[in-house]
């Protein structure tokens, strides 16, 4: 089976965000651009959050059996 990958946009607040390190929040769930509705969890974005917040399109990549393999910024 190939890898599949899933296209989607984020625009979430500091603040939004933020409610993950409270405890609050621990999951993202956003549409896809393919209209799928995703879930997954918070600290797989961590890594882009700015001042603002974390803003973009990214790409999330699934291997066999839907195991999550990484997200990325696409530019």
């Amino acid at each position: 089976m190939t890898n599949q990958f899933i296209r989607f946009k984020l625009d979430l607040s500091y603040d939004q965000y933020l409610a993950v390190y409270q405890g609050v929040a621990k999951t993202v769930v956003t549409i896809a651009d393919d209209g799928r509705r995703i879930v997954f969890p918070a600290g797989n974005i961590q890594r882009y959050l700015t001042k603002s917040g974390i803003q973009g399109h990214f790409e999330m990549e699934l291997g066999a059996g839907n195991k999550f393999v990484g997200i990325k910024k696409l530019a």
